[in-house]
């Protein structure tokens, strides 16, 4: 006779998930990742040198500003899951910079003017224990030829301010844009597809 016949199951013991930690104070981050229906524990913004390293191609800009958010921000919260990303705009191997005043988004606009150019948006996953899962979305996204008036006019929209490339795919902008192929929400600053996965594999999303 089985001794377990009749048995009352005992409760299966689960490890409680870590904290999820967004290491961004971008608005837009935030409201990406509430898509996916995660509202993050804590909101930690990171200050670390973005300065591109010599011969750094954008692509790897992306992918190691990411993992070094991640680990600046598990230094203050080292018990939790740290949710990172990293969004860079390229023009060949050029790095476009985060457009602090017009002078830069203006020379960022008439760069892009008419022409194809790639955002590579990289997220990065740590966990307590020290796993860092990664990933990258590759966005190719062509601009109409821009007029001065209408480079002036978004200029004095301000909603460039401190954007990858002098512009946000989520605003007018997206009025400038001819064709995109790749993540519309990379473009934005977070790249849903590749955070979901990383998300699953961690446990953190059903």
């Amino acid at each position: 006779m089985n001794a377990h016949v009749g048995a009352t199951p005992q409760p299966t013991s689960r490890v409680p998930l870590p904290p999820l930690v967004l290491a961004s104070a971008s608005p837009r981050r935030r409201d990406l990742i509430a898509r996916l229906g995660l509202v993050p524990d804590r909101i930690l913004a990171t200050d670390i040198d973005e300065s591109p390293l010599p011969a750094e191609t954008p692509r790897a800009h992306a992918v190691r500003l990411a993992a070094e958010k991640a680990r600046a921000a598990a230094r203050l919260a080292p018990d939790a899951a740290i949710l990172s990303g990293d969004t860079v705009v390229g023009a060949g191997r050029r790095i476009l910079p985060k457009a602090e005043d017009e002078a830069t988004a203006r020379d960022c606009l008439a760069l892009l003017s008419g022409r194809r150019h790639r955002v590579f948006s990289a997220v990065a996953l740590l966990m307590p224990d020290g796993t860092l899962r990664e990933a990258l979305s590759e966005t190719i996204v062509r601009f109409k030829r821009l007029s001065p008036a209408e480079i002036d006019a978004y200029i004095a929209g301000g909603e460039w301010h401190g954007k990858a490339g002098g512009y946000a795919i989520q605003g007018s902008a997206e009025g400038f844009c001819a064709w995109l192929a790749g993540s519309h929400s990379g473009v934005i600053g977070l790249p849903l597809y590749e955070t979901r996965r990383l998300l699953v594999a961690a446990g953190l999303l059903a």
